[in-house]
């Protein structure tokens, strides 16, 4: 008996035969059918004096439209593209590595840029593209990490640039329009609108400090669109778009701004001293799980800073009776607020500016058979 060859091509199985043949059907079909649709058509279904539609007058467009449109036209040329890199080495040479790329706007008539902390973070070279799409180097000016934000400022003469107009915040309403510009995706000067749609959210800074007062709105906020401005329908800066609320990373209709009272407060201190000067009490303070432990709510200080502010308004630091008893002052409201965590305290502060004077009300030694309830008035220090 011969051996038959593996590599060979022919077969008695049926089963392959017959699979073989419907697969050549089916072939052929295709090609017929590709060739039937290339053969000319019936000339009776044919039109030789076909045209293209007459254009219908459209109109005047509607008055919000002509709004949006002016208002997009203004205050685009205030909004730029962030693009970062950082410098690394590898082999003696050194090579930039593209980090990643932002929005922002023009704060003032010096070539002031005002984006997100977390924009620029970990980078140490910035270019800023302007809404006519020249390109300027730019430098870092300052950073306010707890409030995620952060000034850049131009390279070049700042004679052309147009600074945002400025709104305020404290008295925005749910509903009202408001419309965001930066550079989703890259997509440089892109427009979203949408409504607040809830006022006082919170959110937490890359420093994990909370940021209060947080405006959320449904104008779609995508990646990139991180430091760009969201505008009131006056075209006024009323927020600085900050953060999603998103499981897949991209827009879902939650989108958060930091309120402009906040960055009008943080970004003059920057341009002015390089950092924001928080202003403070000028004690340290427990743990909020030791107050949990001595069934407290409140603020515990612990240590109070010789000459400070504290010292001066008659705080007093942890200490020991001669019981072994401790004894220390527990901040249970700061201007009448309840304060029940190291959170609220830092929150409070953050505020008020340094030389703010503000009321405090204390319990002196809560675990002590007399505790003591005080009001003192206190002038803010600057923290280091």
């Amino acid at each position: 008996m011969t051996p038959r060859s593996t590599s060979g091509t022919e077969t008695n199985d049926p089963h392959l035969r017959t699979l073989v043949r419907i697969l050549l059907i089916l072939v052929l079909a295709l090609l017929v059918s590709q060739l039937w649709f290339r053969l000319p058509k019936d000339p009776q279904q044919l039109d030789p004096s076909a045209q293209p539609r007459i254009v219908t007058d459209r109109g005047n467009l509607a008055g919000d439209e002509q709004a949006t449109i002016k208002l997009f036209q203004t205050a685009s040329t205030s909004v730029v593209y962030i693009t970062t890199s950082s410098i690394r080495r590898y082999n003696f040479n050194l090579f930039e590595i593209p980090q990643g790329t932002g929005s922002g706007f023009i704060w003032d008539d010096n070539g002031h840029i005002v984006t997100n902390f977390h924009v620029i973070e970990g980078a140490s070279h910035f270019k800023v593209t302007l809404a006519d799409k020249s390109t300027r180097q730019a430098t870092v000016v300052g950073t306010a990490p707890d409030r995620d934000l952060a000034v850049l400022k131009i390279e070049g003469s700042a004679a052309n640039l147009k600074k945002i107009t400025v709104g305020s915040s404290d008295d925005l309403m749910v509903g009202q329009k408001v419309l965001a510009i930066g550079n989703p995706f890259g997509l440089d000067q892109t427009l979203t609108t949408g409504v607040i749609s809830a006022l006082g959210r919170e959110i937490k800074s890359r420093t994990g400090q909370r940021i209060e007062g947080v405006i959320q709105t449904d104008a779609a906020i995508n990646p990139g669109n991180s430091g760009g401005p969201l505008l009131d329908s006056a075209g006024r800066l009323i927020g600085v778009n900050t953060a999603i609320l998103s499981p897949s990373g991209a827009f879902s209709g939650i989108g958060f701004a930091i309120p402009v009272d906040e960055v009008n407060r943080v970004v003059p201190q920057i341009i002015q001293h390089g950092r924001v000067y928080r202003a403070g009490l000028g004690v340290s303070i427990l743990p909020d799980s030791v107050t949990r432990d001595l069934e407290l709510v409140g603020v515990i200080v612990n240590q109070v800073g010789p000459s400070s502010a504290a010292v001066s308004a008659g705080f007093k630091p942890l200490r020991r009776a001669e019981s072994g008893a401790p004894l220390f002052d527990l901040i249970v409201k700061i201007d009448g607020q309840p304060i029940t965590s190291g959170n609220d305290l830092h929150s409070a502060l953050y505020k008020h500016s340094v030389a703010d004077e503000i009321s405090i009300q204390i319990i002196r030694n809560p675990k002590s058979e007399q505790p003591e309830t005080l009001t003192l008035q206190i002038r803010l220090q600057a923290l280091n």
